[in-house]
């Protein structure tokens, strides 16, 4: 049995966590870099970055209230977006934010190092009389790293006490550092504001956004924070603006004190401020300059290892949920019978941050981490869409964002715009974390798991019901409605009566005609106009009994014969010149080697300006149901609805819609069909059924739900030659496999979205 997390974390240890994760290298590291970038307007891009993070925020607040469990925004994104999407931003944002930890520890050491060289480490390695030589930087921020993992071991309440002193220390510090320079700053300075422009100012956001990265990392914890409906949301907003309005007020100081050269050259930006203001000042005796100094690297070294210990404990819990969600190795699981805290995942995490510290240069893979999680950003904005249109009963959130969705869609568009003013090497690790997690969920998740995201089910509903409105309206159509149905010299009269009872009902319903039009095709070397004179017997014979096959219709029927040489293209060229609204053609059934070949059917699909349905195994028989098959999607598309509306009306029939899905398919998806099929139940004027077969063999499965039908309709495709040669259609595979007519149907409608389609069928029904 699984154990729960003790929610022991409090308003204050809320906000000492979000913004133990924010006050760092934001602007300790980089003012110095954006500097460069935007010149005196850094201060607004660091303005310009907390808003941008603002709908983020909002959304981590709304969904942590409905969703107080370990693993925040990947819990989120997973229960929102789907599995793939979770595992994606759970792994990646696991990586990045123990990065982002050992960048925090590298940047804390070097301002130590500032006023005290660090001694390089002779580590000897047993065996090979050999010794390793650790820069002192590296080596005291692996000391930091290996305590802040035994205080992480012990438990989260003493996390969050020490991440609450550590952060009251350092914002006293700070605003002592404000207060005693502010008066200090020389306008010359902030002249001219927009020195690098417009692109510098929008660079130098992209850079210290990552800055507020830690405002959201606190909802990884939500499952143990106390009154998460009141902490979670006030926290994280508190957080946000204290620390945005501290970063704005350090940044216009740093910029009026010291010239832009220097700043932009710094790499301990706060500390050697502070000796350019004080430098050696002495009062009553007291080096007051060294005290400064000591003081701000103080602030900076509280501030980075806050960070990473913040980096720690929020990143050890992204595998202890992947892994409750069969999504990681299980033994991540683990949760420590005395002091409740996932042993596993933090043991795991340390040892990845320490190796990174020990062996790597991460400022450029930390700026990376930065792009990857404007990406997350993007995709919990998108994941509150989805919870929230879905209209879930269980999603009853204690705080719900104000501007909704206006908000996220603000969130997702200036998310995607920062991120193309991103370096290319930043985009291209953030591809390449996405292709791994991918990759993770398919070799070793995807076949544990039968759960999808609410964005699925949404998409689908959405789905569902745009297509129901197109077959509403395309059941109210009254414009008249011409068919035009080719036939061939040896069809029979059976096989001509098959098909003037099939287009009759549609257009009795809608007014129009029929056009009957022989094509004969006749040899290259033989002239058309000689060919059209010669009226043979066959000829007469088909006049004859076209005649008696309209006789008793209550529509009007036109007769007419056509002399080609290629009859596949003289049919396109009638229906393009007569308006034809639908080509209804006899069709065999489906041959690999025609496939090979090219078959004319396949032919008049792909260029007829019109719907298009082929009738196999036509027979005159009474109709008492008509079976509709749907192929990836259970979608029908509007035509075949209203054929067979129209043809059950005329006939006395019965509809049935029947869909086939795997045994292990999710409820919500039955649930979507069933809504579907009701609602066409609602528009159709005959009785419609729904039958929803759970098979592992789709053609097996169907075949025999299709013995009580007399009439079946499929959806069809161009074949592409080669391709179905390997894997044959489906809708041919169950037209061969039973004995009933089938019309396959083709409409302009399917041929338009053709690419697109079968890939979105392929997502939100496989």
């Amino acid at each position: 049995m699984g154990k729960d997390l003790e929610r022991d974390l409090g308003l204050f240890a809320v906000i000492a966590i979000s913004m133990g994760a924010m006050i760092g290298s934001g602007i300790f590291i980089l003012p110095g870099i954006a500097m460069a970038e935007a010149g005196p307007a850094v201060i607004l891009a660091f303005v310009i970055a907390a808003i941008l993070v603002v709908p983020a925020a909002l959304s981590i607040a709304e969904l942590g209230t409905a969703m107080p469990e370990a693993g925040g925004d990947y819990v989120f994104i997973e229960r929102g977006l789907g599995p793939s999407f979770g595992t994606i931003a759970g792994l990646g944002t696991w990586l990045m934010l123990m990065l982002k930890g050992s960048l925090a520890l590298y940047g804390g050491m070097f301002y130590i190092n500032f006023i005290y060289t660090l001694p390089t480490w002779d580590l000897a390695i047993p065996g090979l009389g050999a010794t390793l030589a650790i820069p002192g930087v590296r080596a005291l921020g692996i000391t930091f790293a290996i305590i802040f993992i035994a205080i992480n071991l012990i438990g989260v309440k003493q996390t969050g006490g020490i991440q609450l002193v550590m952060v009251i220390v350092m914002l006293v510090i700070l605003s002592v550092f404000v207060a005693a320079t502010i008066i200090q700053v020389d306008g010359a300075n902030y002249d001219p504001f927009f020195s690098e422009g417009p692109d510098g100012v929008l660079t130098a956001t992209a850079l210290v956004l990552v800055s507020y990265a830690g405002v959201t990392k606190v909802a990884a914890v939500a499952e143990e924070i106390e009154n998460p409906g009141r902490n979670l949301p006030l926290g994280l907003l508190v957080s946000l603006v204290v620390t945005a309005f501290l970063y704005a007020l350090l940044v216009f100081v740093l910029v009026g004190v010291m010239e832009a050269e220097d700043l932009a050259a710094s790499e301990e930006p706060m500390a050697l401020a502070t000796e350019l203001l004080f430098g050696e000042s002495i009062l009553f005796g007291i080096p007051v300059g060294t005290l400064a100094v000591v003081g701000i690297i103080l602030a900076a070294v509280l501030a980075l290892v806050s960070t990473a210990n913040a980096g720690i404990l929020t990143a050890s819990r992204y595998p202890l949920a992947l892994s409750r969600d069969d999504l990681f190795l299980k033994k991540f699981e683990y949760i420590h019978p005395r002091f409740n805290t996932p042993t596993v995942a933090i043991l795991t995490t340390g040892a990845i941050i320490i190796f990174i510290v020990a062996t790597l240069e991460v400022d450029e893979i930390a700026k990376m981490a930065g792009a990857f999680q404007i990406l997350v950003y993007i995709l919990v904005c998108g994941a509150l869409i989805a919870f929230r249109e879905r209209d879930l009963e269980w999603y009853d959130p204690d705080f719900y964002t104000p501007g909704y969705p206006w908000v996220q869609l603000f969130g997702i568009v200036s998310g995607v715009f920062i991120i193309t003013q991103m370096e290319t090497q930043e985009i291209v690790g953030s591809i390449a974390i996405v292709i791994f997690g991918f990759v993770w969920f398919k070799w070793y998740a995807e076949d544990k798991i039968e759960r999808e995201g609410v964005a699925k089910g949404l998409a689908r509903r959405r789905a569902g019901k745009q297509f129901v409105e197109d077959t509403e309206a395309q059941l109210e159509r009254s414009d008249e409605y011409e068919v035009l149905i080719p036939i061939r010299q040896d069809l029979t009269r059976e096989q001509e009566d098959a098909l003037l009872m099939t287009a009759a009902p549609i257009v009795q319903r809608r007014g129009g005609h029929i056009r009957i039009i022989r094509f004969d095709e006749v040899p290259d070397q033989v002239p058309l106009d000689t060919a059209a004179e010669e009226l043979t017997e066959a000829d007469v014979e088909f006049e004859k009994r076209t005649d008696e096959l309209v006789r008793y219709l209550e529509v009007p029927v036109e007769v007419g014969e056509i002399v080609s040489h290629d009859t596949r293209h003289a049919v396109v060229n009638f229906a393009e010149r007569s308006g034809a609204d639908l080509v209804l053609a006899r069709q065999k059934a489906t041959s690999r080697l025609d496939t090979l070949f090219g078959r004319d059917g396949d032919w008049i699909l792909e260029h007829a300006p019109c719907d298009v349905v082929f009738v196999q195994n036509e027979q005159r028989t009474t109709v008492d149901e008509i079976a509709i098959v749907t192929d990836q999607s259970p979608f029908n598309d509007p035509l075949k609805v209203e054929l067979a509306d129209a043809m059950a009306e005329t006939l006395g029939a019965r509809v049935r819609f029947l869909y086939a899905m795997s045994t292990d398919a999710p409820d919500e998806l039955v649930e979507t069909i069933e809504e579907y099929h009701a609602e066409l139940d609602e528009i159709c004027t005959v009785p419609v059924e729904s039958s929803i077969v759970r098979t592992n063999d789709d053609v097996e499965g169907l075949s025999a739900e299709l013995e009580s039908a007399d009439l079946v309709m499929l959806s069809t495709v161009t074949h592409h030659r080669l391709p179905d040669l390997v894997v044959e259609q489906r809708s041919d595979r169950i037209a061969a496999a039973i004995e009933q007519p089938v019309l396959l149907v083709h409409s302009k409608q399917t041929r338009r979205g053709s690419f697109l389609r079968p890939i979105l069928e392929r997502v939100l029904f496989d």
